[in-house]
């Protein structure tokens, strides 16, 4: 209970408990001669603290559900786009053999792709995305439409069986019909990086060997079809590369069970660990002479080319000779050295994957040697450093569409204080560290307002 003591002359103003009256309202006369009324009410302190909370962690249950969802709708799109063109191939068969058939309702089907087409420009809508995928099934739909329009022509054709099977992808595209709310891994429609979650520590490295402090783990960037749960792994007794282990899913990788090793061979050895794979290919640092290297992973044929501006002297915080770190996000691939010009501060550069070549550079303010590592998400690159021995934070963030740079301060926990590779992967929306010897993983929370 409070109560409030109204002065007509003076105002409002709070009374101590032990100076109520009995009764809810009383009146008397002030020493001036004004008049003072007491009113007694309940406590009716609004509790903001516990709404705040309550509103913060139905946000933070609502992304988690995302994320999750997201990881589904991707895969099962792929899956109905090589439905559709397994579907172009039997009309296309159709087409060569068009006198083995008689003339059918070539209309209906007609009104199948125009329902197929809308189904997939819903779905575009409610994602609000601009992924290659939907631009590849507008193009299949227009393909078959011209088809069937052509097969009109003949008057012999069942088409009977192909009208089932696109009766059960109509089913398919229908049951995959998503939330508005809802956007695919590798979706840009935020303003940047709200929170990352706790650890999720898998596993000692797959040698179970301690000693193994520098590698790195992860999954594809930009995986080829058929390769989509695929996971890499290196770790050495020092900050060299000498070999990559390819597990083809999660579970193999927990099992130890690689189905490739690749044994880097004289000459093309790397060091640092700053390595991603994108592409099927792996990307690393070569020191001589310093350079990017690639390794085509189906090919297994190297190249590399030179980055004559970058510096062997500036390294990550945590460990030597990290002097080249590859990244990869939705936008594509990227590196991050530092040189004497721009004395030891990191360098952000585009890479054009076709010619592995720098496609353009960006100066960032953040001194390389400061930093525990870089990574890149939408464009942006966001550098880390140590607070202490169990927790990092995210200090910065550049930008490479408006070339603004932000300081901020979003904390997470480290498994254990040292790290030597730490990469963002637009597939799943997460953070993979190689924590001293052990593989650890993150989810990263956008703050889509």
């Amino acid at each position: 209970m409070q109560v409030v003591i109204i002065n007509f002359n003076d105002g409002i103003f709070f009374q101590p408990v032990e100076d109520w009256e009995s009764g809810n309202v009383t009146a008397s006369v002030g020493e001036s001669g004004q008049c003072v009324c007491h009113v007694y009410l309940p406590e009716t302190t609004f509790p903001a603290d516990r709404v705040e909370h309550m509103q913060q962690v139905s946000k933070d249950l609502i992304l988690e559900v995302e994320i999750q969802m997201n990881k589904v709708y991707e895969g099962k799109l792929e899956v109905y786009l090589k439905d559709l063109k397994d579907l172009t191939v039997r009309v296309a068969m159709l087409e060569s053999s068009a006198d083995n058939y008689i003339k059918l309702d070539f209309e209906l089907l007609r009104i199948e792709l125009r329902e197929f087409e809308a189904l997939v420009s819903q779905l575009k809508d409610s994602l609000n995305s601009s992924l290659p995928l939907f631009d590849s099934l507008y193009i299949e739909i227009r393909n078959m439409t011209l088809i069937v329009n052509q097969l009109e022509t003949y008057d012999k054709s069942n088409l009977e069986v192909i009208r089932i099977e696109f009766a059960k992808l109509q089913k398919k595209l229908e049951e995959s019909k998503v939330n508005i709310f809802l956007f695919f891994p590798g979706n840009c429609n935020h303003t940047g990086i709200m929170s990352i979650s706790k650890p999720m520590v898998v596993q000692l490295n797959a040698h179970l060997n301690a000693g193994f402090q520098y590698g790195g783990w992860g999954k594809d960037s930009k995986p080829v079809r058929g390769y989509e749960s695929m996971y890499f792994y290196g770790a050495y007794s020092g900050p060299y590369v000498y070999d990559f282990y390819l597990y083809s899913n999660y579970e193999n990788l927990i099992l130890r069970s690689a189905f490739k090793t690749h044994d880097l061979p004289n000459g093309w050895e790397g060091t640092g660990n700053n390595y991603i794979v994108h592409g099927n290919t792996i990307y690393y640092q070569h020191n001589t002479p310093l350079s990017m290297t690639k390794l085509n992973l189906t090919s297994s044929k190297y190249d590399y080319r030179v980055i004559s501006s970058a510096s062997t002297k500036f390294s990550y915080s945590y460990s030597g000779n990290q002097n080249i770190d590859f990244a990869a996000d939705e936008n594509g691939l990227w590196v991050m050295y530092a040189s004497e010009e721009s004395k030891g501060k990191i360098i952000l550069a585009k890479v054009d994957e076709k010619s592995f070549g720098i496609e353009d550079e960006w100066n960032t303010g953040v001194f390389k040697q400061l930093a525990g590592n870089a990574f890149m998400t939408c464009g942006v690159m966001y550098a880390t450093r140590s607070v202490d021995l169990t927790t990092e934070e995210i200090f910065y963030a550049f930008d490479t569409k408006t070339g603004e740079e932000r300081h901020l301060n979003i904390p997470f926990q480290k498994f254990q204080e040292k790290y030597t590779n730490l990469d963002y992967n637009p597939t799943d929306q997460k953070l993979y560290m190689y924590n001293n010897g052990y593989y650890v993983s993150y989810n990263v929370r956008f703050d889509k307002e």
